[in-house]
C-alpha cells in the first residue's frame, strides 16, 4: 500500500531516482519512496547497449569527461569533480558488480548483462530501506504552507513528501510538473538517433558495419564533422558515429526538418594521391583478378567495395588489368566523398536520448536542489543536459542522483 507521509518521494525510478534514492537512503535518510509509473522500473537501463548496458566510461579526468557532452557540459564541471566515472566503478564495485572496459573505452558489468545492472540496483535499494511502486506515476505536485509537498497520483491516490526529487527522465509529466513549481523549460528536441536516408541507394547493404568511416553532415551553411563505426540499416545509416553526430546536430537538425547532405569517406581520410597509389599497386600485382573479388585493402568489406565499384559505374566483372584511369579516378572520388540525401530520422521512438529540459541556472549543481522551489530536486534526463553514446548520459545520471542524495541526507542531519 501506498503509505500517506514519506520523507523523501522520488518521482521516476530510471537510472537517475534509484541513484539518488538509494545514497539518500545509505547516507541515513529515512522513509524513502520511489514512484514508478510502468510496471518495470530501469527499463531504459535493462534495454541499454543491446541488453549489456554501458554503465559508464572509462574517462577518468573531469575536465576531459564534459567534453563529451554537446549540451550542459561546462556547467557538469563542478558535479563532475565530486563524482564522476572513477567514482561510478567504485560505487558499483563496492555493492559487488564490476565493470570492465572495453577497447573503445565503453565499462560494461563482467557478466555483459543489463539484467546484472538492474539487480545490483534493485538489491541496493532494497538493503537501503528504499520502497518502490510500480505503477504509479505522479500527476501533480503542490507546495504545502508548513512546508513540503501534496502529491497527486494519477491513480487517484495522494501522499505527502517532505522532499520531492523529479527523475522522469524526459516524460512530459515531470516537465508539466516542474512547470508548475515555477521552472522553465529549455524545448526537448531528439538526440541520439539514426539517419533516414532519401534515397537509399545502400538499403541493399543492410548489416555492413565499416570502422571507422569520417562523416561530413552538411545542413545549408553548417557542417559537421565526425568519425568512427558507422553501420548501415534498412532504413538508412546507424552506428556510434551517426549517433555522435547526431547528437551534437541534435538541434540544427530539428530545425531543418532532418533534411540535410551527407558525405561518408569510406578510407577514413587517406588522400586522393593515397588511395590512387594503393589501386596503381593493386593494377600491377592483381591484374588478372576481377574487381568485384579483389579489394584494395582489406579494411573494405566485400558488399560494399562491390557497391562503390558499381555506383562509380564500372563492371565488377572486370579485370584489375583492364581498369581505365578513368574509372579509377571515380573510383578514388566515390571511395572518399560518396554523398547521400538526409531525409528524416529512424524509425520512430528509436532515439535514445532528448536534448532539452529544465535549464541548469534553475538548478544549483552542488545538490541538485531547485533555486525556484526549496525541497525540489532534479536529476538525470529532466534537465537539459545530453552527452553522445559511450556512457555519457548514464554518467550524468549516477552523478546528480548521487549529489541529490547526499544533499537530502545531509539536511536531514543524517550527515556530520
Amino acid at each position: 500500500m501506498l503509505p500517506s507521509h514519506a520523507s523523501v518521494v522520488v518521482a521516476g525510478g530510471g537510472p537517475a531516482g534509484f541513484m539518488a534514492a538509494i545514497t539518500a537512503a545509505e547516507a541515513g535518510r529515512r522513509d524513502v519512496v520511489v514512484l514508478e509509473a510502468t510496471a518495470e522500473p530501469l527499463h531504459k537501463v535493462r534495454i541499454s547497449g543491446g541488453g549489456r548496458c554501458n554503465v559508464t566510461h572509462a574517462c577518468w579526468d573531469p575536465a576531459e569527461l564534459v567534453r563529451h557532452y554537446p549540451r550542459g557540459g561546462r556547467a557538469l564541471r563542478g558535479p563532475f569533480a565530486r563524482f564522476a566515472c572513477g567514482d561510478t566503478v567504485a560505487w558499483f564495485a563496492a555493492r559487488g558488480l564490476e565493470l570492465v572496459a572495453e577497447p573503445d573505452g565503453r565499462l560494461f558489468p563482467r557478466a555483459n548483462r543489463s539484467a546484472a545492472v538492474v539487480a545490483c540496483l534493485r538489491e541496493a535499494a532494497a538493503a537501503a530501506g528504499v520502497r518502490v511502486f510500480t505503477g504509479i506515476g505522479l500527476r501533480g505536485a503542490r507546495v504545502l504552507t508548513a512546508g513540503g509537498f501534496e502529491l497527486d497520483c494519477r491513480q487517484g491516490s495522494r501522499l505527502r513528501g517532505d522532499a520531492l526529487v523529479l527523475a522522469s527522465g524526459s516524460h512530459p509529466s515531470g516537465q508539466r510538473i516542474a512547470a508548475s513549481l515555477g521552472h522553465g523549460l529549455v524545448p526537448p528536441a531528439p538526440s541520439l538517433f539514426s539517419l533516414a536516408l532519401e534515397p537509399h541507394p545502400l538499403a541493399e547493404l543492410a548489416g555492413v558495419a565499416m570502422d571507422p568511416v569520417r562523416l561530413e553532415l552538411q545542413l545549408d551553411d553548417r557542417r559537421l564533422r565526425e568519425r568512427g563505426p558507422l553501420l548501415i540499416t534498412h532504413w538508412g545509416l546507424s552506428g556510434p558515429a551517426i549517433l555522435r553526430l547526431t547528437a551534437v546536430a541534435a538541434r540544427l537538425l530539428r530545425e531543418r526538418r532532418y533534411r540535410g547532405t551527407l558525405r561518408v569517406d569510406w578510407s577514413d581520410g587517406l588522400t586522393p594521391e593515397a588511395l590512387t597509389g594503393l589501386i596503381d599497386s593493386h593494377c600491377r600485382q592483381h591484374g588478372r583478378r576481377l574487381l568485384a573479388s579483389s579489394r584494395p585493402w582489406p579494411g573494405i568489406g566485400r558488399r560494399l567495395w562491390r557497391h562503390l565499384v558499381t555506383a562509380a559505374g564500372i563492371d565488377p566483372d572486370l579485370r584489375w588489368a583492364d581498369l581505365p584511369g578513368s574509372a579509377r579516378r571515380r573510383l578514388v572520388e566515390g571511395l572518399r566523398r560518396s554523398v547521400y540525401g538526409v531525409g528524416g530520422r529512424g524509425p520512430f521512438g528509436e532515439e535514445f536520448v532528448t536534448a532539452g529540459g529544465i535549464p541548469l541556472r534553475e538548478v544549483n549543481l552542488a545538490t541538485m536542489e531547485s533555486r525556484i522551489q526549496p525541497g525540489l530536486f532534479l536529476v538525470g534526463e529532466i534537465l537539459d543536459v545530453d552527452g553522445i553514446t559511450g556512457g555519457f548520459n548514464f554518467q550524468h545520471c549516477w552523478t546528480s542522483g548521487w549529489l541529490a542524495g547526499k544533499a537530502l541526507a545531509e539536511r536531514a542531519g543524517a550527515i556530520t
